[in-house]
C-alpha cells in the first residue's frame, strides 16, 4: 500500500545555465565557490522529480510508470513485473479497499450505538457468534456463500472478457441497472446512484480519492484487530478510555502494560 511521502528534490551541481521544469526560463539564481579566481562559479539547481513516490529520491520501477490510480512506485517484492499478473492485483486491491471501506463504516457505526445504549449489540469482534431468530449459522453460511460466490464470479468473468457481462441476458435481463463500466467499476443506478465518475476513462481524480481511502481503511481495520486483541475493547471505547485521561492512556502505556 503506497502513500504520499510528498514530491522529493535532486540536487545536482552543473557550469551552465539551466533550464528549469516547462517554463523555459533560465535560473539565474546560484550559490556556490570558484575552485579558483576568475573561474566560472559553479551553480547547484534544484529541480522536483517529475512523479512523488513512496519513498523520496526513490526510483519506482519501470513496469509503475504513475499511469495506474494510486501509482507511487511501492512493490518491494516485484509482484507487478508481470503485466498479466500486475492486472490482477489491481483489481484485488480494489475489492480489498472497498470491504475495508465498509468494514470499518460498519464497526464504528455499531460500535457507537452500542457504546452510547442505543442498540444492544455485541461488540464487533463477537458478532459472528451471535445467534440470529430468524435463521441459523448454516443457513446464513450458506446463503453467504451462493450469493458472494455468484458476485465473485461475475466479476472474475468481466476481468477475463472485459464487457463480457454487460450482454443482454446475461444477468436476468438486470445489465442496465449496473451498467458495467470497465473492470473493476460497475455503474448504474444500483452501484453508482448519484451518477459519479461515469465517464470513467477521465476520471482519474476519483479513482486516485477512492484508492487512497481504501487504503486508509485496510491500515483502519488492521489497528482494529490488533486493538481488540491487545485491549479486549471496540475502538470507541479505547476512544472514550483515551479521552477520559489522554497524558496517561496512550498506545504506549497499553503496550507497556500488556507485556508486562
Amino acid at each position: 500500500m503506497a502513500a504520499t511521502v510528498g514530491r522529493s528534490f535532486l540536487v545536482q551541481p552543473c557550469t551552465s545555465p539551466s533550464f528549469i521544469g516547462n517554463s523555459k526560463r533560465i535560473h539565474k539564481s546560484s550559490f556556490g565557490f570558484s575552485a579558483k579566481p576568475g573561474a566560472a562559479p559553479s551553480r547547484t539547481v534544484v529541480r522536483a522529480q517529475e512523479r512523488p513516490t513512496w519513498l523520496p529520491g526513490l526510483d519506482p520501477p519501470p513496469y509503475l510508470n504513475g499511469t495506474l490510480a494510486g501509482d507511487y512506485g511501492f512493490d518491494p517484492l516485484g509482484l507487478g513485473e508481470d503485466p498479466e499478473s500486475l492486472k490482477w492485483y489491481v483489481q484485488a486491491e480494489l475489492v480489498h479497499c472497498r470491504f475495508a471501506m465498509a468494514g470499518v463504516a460498519g464497526i464504528l457505526v455499531t460500535d457507537l450505538l452500542r457504546v452510547t445504549g442505543i442498540s444492544n449489540i455485541p461488540v464487533w469482534y463477537e458478532a459472528g457468534a451471535m445467534k440470529f431468530r430468524f435463521a441459523n449459522t448454516t443457513t446464513l453460511f450458506l446463503v453467504q456463500m451462493i450469493l458472494m460466490g455468484f458476485v465473485e464470479t461475475k466479476r472474475y468473468m468481466d476481468f477475463i472478457k472485459p464487457g463480457s457481462q454487460a450482454d443482454d441476458g446475461i444477468f436476468f435481463g438486470l445489465e442496465s441497472a449496473f451498467e458495467g463500466l470497465e473492470p473493476g467499476y460497475p455503474g448504474g443506478p444500483i452501484l453508482n446512484p448519484l451518477g459519479l465518475a461515469k465517464d470513467i476513462k477521465n476520471a482519474h481524480d476519483w479513482k486516485l480519492k477512492e484508492i487512497k481511502n481504501g487504503r486508509l481503511a485496510m491500515i483502519a481495520m488492521l489497528g482494529f484487530f490488533v486493538q481488540a486483541s491487545v485491549t479486549h475493547a471496540g475502538p470507541i471505547d479505547n476512544l472514550v478510555e483515551h479521552l477520559s485521561n489522554p497524558w496517561h492512556k496512550t498506545i504506549v502505556q497499553t503496550l507497556a502494560s500488556s507485556t508486562s
